[in-house]
This record gives C-alpha cells, sequence and structure tokens, in this order.
C-alpha cells in the first residue's frame, strides 16, 4: 500500500504505465485530467496501464491511497470497477442543462465525500468530468451554499 501525498508522484506512475487500484476500503479517488475531459476513477477501480498514460495531471480526493494488484482476478475486478466509475459520470453528462450537470455532480461528490473536500478539488477538474465550463460549477457552487 502506497500514499501518495503528491499528484506529481501519482502522475509519474500513472505515466509510467503501472497500473494500480484505488484503496477499496477507504472513501477516496482519483481524477485523471486527459487533454479534453477527465475521468473519475472511485474506490476500487484500475488506474494506470495502457489507459491513462495520456494524462496530464491527477488530483487525489479524499482519504488518497493507491494499492498494486495482487491477482489477475483482482485486476480484471479493477477494471470493471473503473468501467462503474465511467457509467456514472455519463449518467450525470445525460442532463440537457450544464448547471443542473453541475448542481447534481457537486451533490453526488458532498454526499459521497464532504462539503470541504469537494471545495478542494478545482472547478476546472469538476468542469472536465461532465463536460462544462469551469464557470458553471462556480455557479452552481455559490447555488448550493
Amino acid at each position: 500500500m502506497t500514499e501518495h501525498p503528491h499528484s506529481s508522484d501519482i502522475l509519474a506512475e500513472i505515466n509510467g504505465g503501472k497500473l494500480l487500484i484505488v484503496d477499496s476500503r477507504r472513501r477516496n479517488g482519483l481524477i485523471l485530467i486527459k487533454h479534453f475531459h477527465a475521468e473519475f476513477a472511485g474506490p476500487g477501480a484500475a488506474v494506470g496501464g495502457v489507459f491513462d498514460a495520456d494524462s496530464q495531471q491527477a488530483i487525489p480526493v479524499g482519504d488518497f491511497c493507491l494499492v498494486c494488484p495482487l491477482s489477475p482476478a483482482e485486476r480484471q475486478k479493477a477494471f470493471g470497477i473503473r468501467r462503474h466509475w465511467v457509467r456514472l459520470m455519463e449518467q450525470l453528462t445525460a442532463k440537457p442543462f450544464a448547471l443542473d450537470r453541475a448542481q447534481i455532480l457537486l451533490t453526488q461528490f458532498e454526499q459521497y465525500f464532504d462539503s470541504e473536500t469537494v471545495a478542494q478539488i478545482p472547478d476546472r477538474a469538476l468542469a472536465l468530468l461532465i463536460g462544462v465550463f469551469p464557470q458553471t460549477i462556480r455557479a452552481a457552487r455559490q447555488i448550493d451554499r
């Protein structure tokens, strides 16, 4: 089990092609910033390998920790969990109005983590997760107050 206090360390491991798993025993996740979008990998999800080699930034969320898969079965399970998190984000982006998407994302994240943790996530990172402008996230944060 490896603690990762610095996002640059996480990014180096991920861009190096190493396959890791977001610790499933903690309330944590990783936002991976790509060229034109971002992906959220929650607890139990695989990160790294060939899938995330194009990541430009890695933002740890919550009580963050990565672990190494111990078996091929654990790797397979982690891939399935990563797909699950991608589908959840797709469901959020199905809302036609950007402000609705932003409010739903903030609500979901605040329910899972807490409002202080979510407040620390950059607007740009949240915006890239659901295809809105950072200003839309800022506006949604103001409405939620």
